[in-house]
């Protein structure tokens, strides 16, 4: 694909994000802003730059009605969509300050949020978050109250609540022109809930100069080009989404496309063709397990095609990144190519430039069969509190065991106990009310803490584990679990798994399998699938955990196991939004389990 000329917005020019917005519908009203899917139709539509700000002036002129003045918070709860857009560049225009909720979370803590950050209006979607609001206890119904009004996308029905209105009854037929009353490049933008494994959340206060000069540092890193398209699936109430796939595309020009949901991701993907995304390892990861699946299903033959792929696929790889020989059996790389890995790379659609990866580790397996296919894929590092971007890898200085080299502008060094610290415009203000958290992360000199251990060898930057996150054995052995667990999840049958062993003289582990893997397995072993704590079923799943963990340390290795059907999720509280393990709920709500799995010892 020949890509026209960049039309990058400089940082001077946009001085805020809002600015931002109306600098792109300047340059580019006629160009496809967004594409989204409607379910009247069941046909993908388009909305151009100036469609946009039309909507975007609707917006602001209704809540402009509701009175609220600049650095007063507006929040909203919903999944990827252009309103999510309208309603934050309205909000963001007019001075506000915008508190993005997510949109699977738990009543009792979007209530929290609201109080916390005092929130006076709330977009919903539709009646499903309606219910998750209004069935609840009378004290998370109490933490509601300083809400003047709620604005929900689809009709809702059969309700008395006076603050409740469709978005098509509250905004006007028409907005005008676009208001420009914008709050000064370091003032308070948004103010984003870190959803923390222990805890409350805590308000990360981010200013337009915070996240902007990010997305400067992203943009010179891994430019985009109009005639790019992001396909937006992670949620844009996470940071790493709203900078990299949203304000990075605006700067650029490019158009986002929203994905219809996680379940029909891989049918968007070949519709939709998209030349970015942006992803968590844990899309990779199920692609991988479906691959993985269906070679263990072929012949022989076909699994030492794909592993010869793999092989010479990922050396080629390293030669053409410096860090290996041209070897002859590069030579074979066309016949591969056709007969394996464009097969794989046709499943996302065939025309991917760029695959931005980050918020958790990716294990170097399914790196070497991703990146050795030819998925230009670059892992990026970074945490809520810095807007999010720290680091990334550059596609001509790839190297996937690390998170690449800091973004322009960001500084990086080693403190104390091998903790990664670094300082930039990017660093957020603080934690909303809380100065003790604050003064926490962020020391008398400016460098924020950011709670993970590294190494920087050639201003590349290697996690090494978590500070907390370390499992001290009985007998003083350390023990990354992180690491583990990724090691673990690369087998199929494991849809979830948490290595388990403070203070204990043995590791364990606590599992959740995939029910149809279980199912096929526990019928060739002849086993009943329901009898999950049958010792003949833990001793056959733990020989499959074990064989994932044949390169660690002899003291790293699991001797039991505790199995379960029912998933860890957000809606039960042991994931957080980000889907990060709660691992004090997981051994909470396990306790028995757990005593069992050390029972004797």
């Amino acid at each position: 694909m020949a890509y026209h000329t960049s039309d990058i917005i400089p940082f001077e020019t946009a001085h805020t994000l809002a600015g931002l917005f109306r600098e792109r519908v300047r340059r580019s009203p006629n160009a496809i802003a967004y594409r989204y899917f409607e379910e009247s139709s069941k046909s993908w539509k388009d909305t151009s730059w100036a469609e946009m700000a039309a909507w975007v002036a609707r917006w602001q002129h209704a809540l402009l009605h509701e009175g609220l003045q600049p650095g007063e918070r507006v929040a909203m709860l919903l999944r990827n969509c252009r309103e999510w857009v309208m309603f934050e560049q309205a909000a963001l225009g007019l001075g506000l300050v915008v508190v993005p909720l997510y949109p699977n979370d738990r009543a009792d803590n979007i209530a929290y949020i609201v109080q916390n950050a005092g929130v006076r209006l709330l977009v919903i979607e539709g009646a499903e978050h309606w219910r998750t609001l209004s069935e609840v206890p009378q004290e998370i119904k109490d933490q509601l109250q300083g809400l003047q009004r709620i604005v929900s996308l689809q009709p809702i029905v059969d309700t008395h609540e006076p603050r409740l209105k469709t978005a098509m009854e509250w905004l006007p037929e028409a907005g005008g022109e676009l208001i420009a009353r914008d709050a000064a490049p370091d003032a308070l933008a948004t103010i984003v809930y870190t959803s923390g494994t222990t805890g409350r959340p805590k308000g990360v206060m981010l200013s337009h100069n915070n996240i902007l000069s990010n997305v400067v540092g992203c943009v010179e890193g891994f430019p985009a080009y109009p005639d790019d398209l992001f396909l937006s699936f992670l949620p844009l109430c996470h940071t790493f989404e709203r900078t990299v796939g949203y304000y990075s595309p605006m700067m650029c020009g490019a158009t986002v496309a929203y994905a219809r949901g996680i379940p029909v991701l891989a049918e968007d993907l070949l519709t939709l063709r998209p030349t970015a995304i942006v992803s968590v390892p844990r899309i990779f990861e199920r692609v991988y397990g479906k691959i993985k699946a269906q070679m263990d299903a072929k012949s022989p033959l076909a699994q030492k095609l794909f592993n010869l792929a793999v092989e010479v696929g990922w050396s080629r790889f390293q030669y053409l990144q410096g860090r290996g020989p041209n070897r002859p059996s590069h030579l074979l790389w066309p016949v591969l190519n056709k007969l394996v890995a464009s097969k794989v790379m046709a499943k996302l659609g065939g025309r991917v430039r760029l695959a931005v990866c980050g918020g958790a580790p990716l294990s170097m397996p399914i790196a070497k069969v991703f990146l050795g296919f030819g998925l230009p894929l670059t892992l990026g590092y970074g945490l809520t509190e810095t807007s999010p971007v720290i680091s990334g890898n550059r596609l001509d200085n790839n190297d996937p065991i690390g998170v690449g080299t800091p973004l322009q502008g960001i500084q990086v060094r080693i403190g104390e106990n091998d903790e990664l610290l670094t300082k930039s415009a990017s660093v957020m203000l603080g934690y909303w009310g809380n100065p003790e958290a604050t003064a926490k992360i962020i020391d008398a000199e400016g460098w924020l803490h950011t709670g993970d251990k590294a190494r920087i060898e050639n201003n590349h930057i290697y996690i090494t584990g978590r500070l907390k996150d370390i499992i001290v054995m009985a007998n003083g052995e350390k023990v990354p679990p992180a690491d583990m667990e990724l090691a673990i999840a690369l087998d199929p049958l494991f849809e979830q798994v948490m290595v388990i062993g403070e203070g204990r003289p043995y590791l364990a582990a606590l599992a959740v399998l995939n029910a149809e893997q279980w199912s096929a397995v526990a019928s060739t072993l002849g086993l009943d699938a329901k009898l999950l704590q049958d010792k003949r079923a833990c001793d056959a799943v733990l020989e499959r955990l074990s064989a994932q963990l044949r390169s660690f340390h002899a003291y790293a290795q699991v001797r039991r196991i505790a199995l379960s059907l029912e998933p860890w999720t957000v809606e039960n509280g042991l994931l957080t939004p980000t889907l990060k393990v709660r691992r004090n709920l997981v051994m909470t709500r396990y306790s028995g389990l757990v005593e069992k799995l050390y029972e004797g010892h």
